[in-house]
């Protein structure tokens, strides 16, 4: 059992309060600590070096019918001018593809290059849940999971409009995230998705569903509360009402109240912050969602920053994306109606630096970065690829390190947002501490990865070397060592081993007889019966390309907060 020893690192680990020069071992896996005298079988030197834990991004569209639809939509996007495409130049890698949404192999190859080790699928809806498994299964390196949608499926929504038992209605959730081997609970439009069914157009927190009378809510006060009773590590991830509306403020200050004290993760929140002030009636709103973030503990967000240039958004948001598919560019787009369980629309767009709008978007996003306090609450994601490639996360990173770079950026702005934006008179430069927090350490923690996001002793060896350079960019896109579960994978910006990565799931208690309530639901409405829409472990396995299962136990808590 060889022992590998990084020497003369300056360890970055919040979850322990260490920021010193010392020296990290590893063994079969693991971090340990060497015995006095104990030597170990390699030695990298990792002197001038920042060591912290593989990255590990909480939303990103990795898997699923939405992101082949993307893949689908955009096949020019794929040949990037190329015909015939060229084979890697790394014969590890096998030929894969795509930029705003990279083919599963590319997806891997390139998070493990920036030092990432692990990336969660945030809208698996429960009826594709296999193939979303498999998707993400055929991924490399990367440890995986996904949050199963629920808050627009029709039999739930029947029963809150029924007022049947809460305990009844957190079985089906129970049942939902054992059946689909999910790690978590996605809500997106609360309702709205439903409704957009039934021809409304639009569905703010307190307006009534039109066929079931049941408003947005209540959907999620009722699901904030199922998970938690539940004991899932992640709050109830929410995709607020009104995404990209003028004056959505409002439905987002609702959402937090809705909580009820409830935990709450708010997803993409830059899209979520706006108001209607001055001339073109739309403005930041940045600074009210984040006094209402720092006020309430309970909450937790991740900002889904914009980067200019051409990406496309996927989303399970059929209500808006069909608003917004005027705005696509190219001038296409997809919307698909999954019956009893949700929907999906695919929008490609090009974010532009003279457009008001979009500069705009852009510093609320850098604004929420700036402004929450609590940097365990707030997360550095782009929603990839919505607002952006997560290849594009070291120039984010850099946007919040340094200012001076963040005000040149600034200036190339339309000029009504380079002379009035707020982010002109902030001053904060995030440390490495703090970014290791929002990529890393938070996320761990927000998703109950005990043994992730940190650098303890017997924590899994998900390891990530960066060459301390003052360009920040520079610094996070290409590490100088990336370990997986100890074993080197990536070194100077390329893959050098292509091992499978673990599945992250939940295994929440519930009362099993509410599969009768769901088998006779499926009878009546065609749904998939729930015999067949279980995934077993051995299946799991299979679907995740036979690497580690990773199960997290949850004990049920009745009135739990």
């Amino acid at each position: 059992m060889s022992t590998v020893l990084l020497r003369g690192g300056r360890i970055i680990d919040p979850a322990h309060r260490v920021d010193a020069v010392r020296d990290l071992a590893i063994r079969d896996g693991r971090i340990v600590t060497l015995a006095p005298g104990e030597h170990a079988d390699r030695v990298f030197d990792a002197s001038g070096c920042v060591i912290m834990a593989g990255g590990i991004d909480l939303h990103s569209h990795i898997g699923g019918g939405k992101v082949n639809l993307a893949r689908l939509l955009l096949p020019e996007e794929h040949r990037a001018g190329l015909e015939p495409l060229p084979l890697p130049e790394n014969p590890l890698e096998a030929a894969s593809v795509g930029c705003c949404t990279p083919g599963t192999l590319t997806t891997g190859y390139r998070y493990a290059e920036m030092g990432y080790t692990a990336a969660f699928e945030p809208a698996m809806v429960a009826s594709n849940a296999r193939h979303a498994h498999l998707e993400m299964g055929d991924v490399p390196i990367l440890d995986h999971g996904a949050y199963v949608m629920l808050g627009n499926d029709e039999l739930v929504l029947e029963m809150m409009a029924r007022g049947e038992d809460f305990q009844r209605i957190r079985d089906v959730v129970g049942w939902t995230i054992h059946a689909s081997k999910a790690m978590g609970v996605k809500v997106v439009n609360p309702g709205g998705i439903s409704a957009f069914k039934f021809n409304q157009r639009a569905l703010d927190v307190d307006a009534e569903h039109a066929h079931w009378r049941i408003t947005p809510r209540s959907v999620v006060r009722t699901l904030a509360r199922a998970v938690a009773e539940l004991g899932l590590a992640h709050p109830l991830h929410i995709h607020a009402s009104n995404l990209g509306v003028a004056g959505n403020i409002a439905s987002t200050l609702a959402t937090i109240d809705a909580l009820d004290g409830h935990r709450g993760h708010l997803t993409h929140v830059q899209f979520h912050a706006y108001g209607t002030e001055g001339p073109k009636k739309f403005s930041s709103a940045a600074q009210q969602l984040a006094d209402a973030v720092n006020a309430n503990a309970n909450v937790s967000i991740d900002v889904g920053q914009i980067i200019f240039g051409q990406t496309v958004t996927a989303s399970g948001d059929t209500m808006r994306q069909h608003a917004n598919a005027h705005l696509a560019s190219p001038r296409k787009w997809i919307g698909a109606d999954i019956e009893c369980d949700a929907g999906c629309g695919v929008v490609p767009f090009r974010y532009r630096e003279e457009s008001y709008v979009n500069a705009l978007q852009w510093a609320i996003g850098l604004e929420l970065f700036l402004s929450v306090k609590d940097p365990w609450r707030i997360v550095l994601t782009t929603d990839h690829p919505n607002g952006g490639p997560f290849t594009s996360y070291p120039h984010l990173i850099r946007l919040l390190m340094d200012k001076s770079f963040r005000d040149e950026q600034l200036a190339k702005l339309h000029p009504d947002i380079a002379s009035g934006s707020p982010l002109a008179a902030m001053t904060r430069e995030l440390d490495l501490n703090e970014i290791a927090i929002l990529t890393r350490t938070g996320p761990a923690r927000l998703l109950g990865l005990r043994d992730r996001g940190h650098l303890g002793t017997d924590a899994a060896a998900d390891i990530a070397v960066y060459r301390d350079q003052p360009d920040r960019e520079a610094m996070f896109a290409k590490p100088v060592w990336v370990f997986k579960d100890g074993r080197l994978v990536a070194e100077n910006g390329r893959i050098v081993a292509t091992p499978t990565g673990g599945v992250h799931f939940a295994e929440p208690e519930f009362d099993r007889g509410i599969e009768k309530t769901l088998a006779d639901a499926a009878r009546r409405s065609g749904r998939l019966d729930p015999q067949r829409s279980t995934i077993g472990r051995d299946e799991l396995c299979t679907c995740a390309n036979h690497g580690a299962l990773l199960p997290h136990a949850c004990k049920l808590q009745v009135g739990a907060q």
